[in-house]
């Protein structure tokens, strides 16, 4: 619940372009998916989905099972208000993702970015990977962004994990094979950078 109320406060009041990690449009995370050549019907998954416009983007380029997931129903309120009749186009899911409840071997695409690296105890790294393991589908794909090693070790007030590519592999495992992987780095609108590293990884059939 703390950590509930947590966010609900960030994102109390605010506008699309003012927290620290908002970007307009996630062009790594969209480049990446229009590479993947999957169905616009596959289902996808938006994990923390905050206030960005990746659900817009990909409704935008004509997939249409689309999944947003964050803890803040206040989050999930300004893109629902932002989408206006598009949003029921989406299902729309509110809790966190070491515990709600997903379907099995469902998602063809779970997008990712800067949600893992906020679970620094080994207890939700595990819970993560579980329900990442149950809902992702055997051939799917996870895009992943975490803090690199020259991120800040804070964000939004919270520690954070930064990772290698090494060290996503290691937590992944033998199940989840590396296509490609990336760093950018994100201009806060107060003119501070945050080093991302992004990965794409695919499981095994």
């Amino acid at each position: 619940m703390a950590l509930k109320n947590h966010w609900e406060q960030v994102y109390s009041g605010t506008t699309s372009s003012k927290p620290g990690w908002y970007t307009p449009h996630l062009q790594a995370s969209l480049c990446w998916v229009n590479q993947l050549d999957i169905p616009l019907y596959a289902p996808i998954i938006d994990v923390g989905c905050g206030i960005s416009t990746f659900s817009e983007d990909l409704i935008d380029a004509e997939y249409r099972t689309i999944t947003v997931l964050d803890i803040s129903g206040k989050a999930l309120s300004t893109v629902k208000k932002r989408l206006g009749r598009k949003k029921s186009m989406v299902t729309w899911l509110e809790g966190d993702i070491t515990s709600v409840e997903l379907p099995v071997h469902y998602y063809e695409l779970w997008h990712d970015r800067a949600v893992f690296h906020f679970f620094t105890e080994k207890q939700q790294q595990r819970q993560y990977r579980k329900q990442l393991f149950n809902a992702l589908r055997p051939g799917g794909h996870l895009i992943l962004g975490t803090f690199a090693p020259e991120a800040p070790p804070k964000c939004s007030g919270l520690p954070v994990r930064r990772y290698t590519v090494a060290e996503l592999e290691g937590f992944l495992g033998s199940e989840f094979v590396l296509r490609q992987h990336r760093k950018q780095q994100h201009v806060t609108p107060g003119g501070k950078g945050q080093m991302y590293l992004f990965c794409h990884f695919q499981r095994r059939e």
